[in-house]
């Protein structure tokens, strides 16, 4: 993947409403300077820190913490959709913003390279 399409990916991370204030922060710089080594490092550990894994979204909507963040029903509703995803193989939470950044952790030596 070139690094072009991989900023097309961060694009769509910065734009989620699931991105965190942080990860938001550094996408942004490194998508106006995706060339940059140490911005590049940085957007990659951000990254790191903040895209969930589907075990980790299964295990947070099953959980009491889960629930009161999306409310009982949602957070049923979303383990359920989790659930799913893990069955089709799916590594990464199902937002927009963990799905967009798994494509490019996934593709780290890429950029690093």
């Amino acid at each position: 993947m070139t690094r072009n399409e991989l900023v097309e990916y961060a694009k769509k991370v910065v734009a989620a409403g699931s991105c965190c204030a942080e990860l938001k922060e550094i996408g942004t710089k490194w998508i106006a300077d995706p060339e940059n080594a140490e911005l590049t490092k940085q957007f990659i550990e951000e990254l790191r820190e903040d895209v969930t894994s589907i075990d980790g979204l299964i295990g947070f909507t099953a959980s009491d913490a889960g629930k009161q963040v999306f409310g009982a029903e949602a957070a049923q509703k979303m383990h359920a959709a989790a659930e799913d995803a893990k069955k089709k193989g799916v590594k990464y939470c199902i937002c927009d913003a963990c799905t967009n950044g798994g494509v490019i952790l996934d593709h780290t030596a890429e950029l690093l390279g």
